[in-house]
């Protein structure tokens, strides 16, 4: 008598979103995890620095100008004796409020720009390509130091109110608008090519051919799947706001004191740079620690979300 073996059924295969993929490999890429552990310490840096600083950073001790680091002033003290560990954590928060502020309008702006000249095309491509090739050509840095200097200095009733009703933080408005207002274009460009792209595909015909409006199956069947570049192009964002807001502090031009600034505390140090080197040193390390971290994140998801990776 001969029996038969009964088939047993094989146990389901549990698919994986692209999101689920993208963070297992993210978690491979040894420099991005460091980044984002760095990252994630610098938000609670600035959440909580008027617990973790030792010192009010506008506190002047005149007995202790640019002091070394020492027990009680353990980065040491400025030009107003006033404490740089302090100054430099409740600077996060600032850098850290204008690169996120910046990304985030900067991604919204040039999202829908690129979405409405991929999609639609023609004419209305035109007009929307043209005019990112003329914001491209302005000469972004002299423009920001007049229009950043106009708002700082300018007399103008309209100006001088808004600068009154923001007190110390008027200036941080000011860059978080500037640097946005110039800083949408390179998003723009990534998303128009995407949707050209993506606007052929299978899916997209098969959703028109339901019925589905324009409106629909642009932010319903487009934009979820544009969500890699720009969560890449968001970090990469964050760190060039933050270097181009220490950059105009540094010059001059930023956010003014007494508002405790990464930049502007270089732009107090660089006349005795040589005399107290420290002075400007944990600042600068501040701006290249942050940046490099944004950078760094922003390469390891570009990798992650990048179905050719290694990772």
């Amino acid at each position: 008598m001969t029996t038969t073996a009964t088939p047993t059924a094989a146990s389901p295969v549990k698919s994986r979103s692209t999101l689920q993929i993208a963070m297992r490999r993210l978690r491979r890429h040894k420099a991005a995890m460091i980044s984002l552990a760095v990252i994630i310490l610098l938000i609670l840096m600035a959440i909580f620095a008027s617990l973790l600083a030792p010192y009010d950073p506008n506190t002047q001790d005149l007995s202790g100008i640019y002091a070394p680091p020492n027990a009680q002033h353990l980065l040491g003290q400025d030009d107003l004796g006033r404490d740089l560990l302090s100054r430099i954590i409740y600077g996060s928060r600032v850098s850290l409020m204008v690169g996120f502020s910046v990304a985030i309008i900067s991604i919204l702006i040039g999202t829908l720009m690129g979405l409405l000249a991929g999609f639609f095309g023609g004419r209305t491509d035109t007009v929307i390509s043209r005019f990112i090739e003329f914001m491209l050509s302005l000469p972004t840095l002299p423009l920001l130091l007049v229009i950043s200097g106009l708002f700082i200095s300018t007399d103008a009733p309209f100006i001088a109110n808004l600068r009154d009703s923001l007190g110390a933080t008027a200036s941080v408005f000011i860059i978080i608008t500037i640097f946005s207002v110039f800083g949408w274009m390179g998003t723009a460009r990534l998303v128009r090519g995407e949707v050209l792209r993506m606007k052929n595909l299978e899916y997209v015909d098969a959703a028109r051919a339901l019925g589905a409006s324009n409106n629909r199956i642009m932010w319903r069947h487009l934009v979820p799947n544009l969500f890699a570049i720009i969560i890449v192009q968001a970090t990469l964002d964050v760190g060039s706001a933050i270097l181009g807001e220490a950059a105009l502090s540094f010059l001059g031009f930023g956010i003014q004191p007494p508002v405790s600034t990464w930049g502007n505390m270089l732009s107090n140090a660089q006349e005795v740079v040589l005399q107290y080197p420290w002075i400007p040193l944990y600042p600068g390390l501040a701006i290249l620690i942050t940046v490099l971290a944004f950078n760094f994140l922003g390469d390891g998801l570009r990798d992650a979300f990048d179905p050719k990776s290694r990772l």
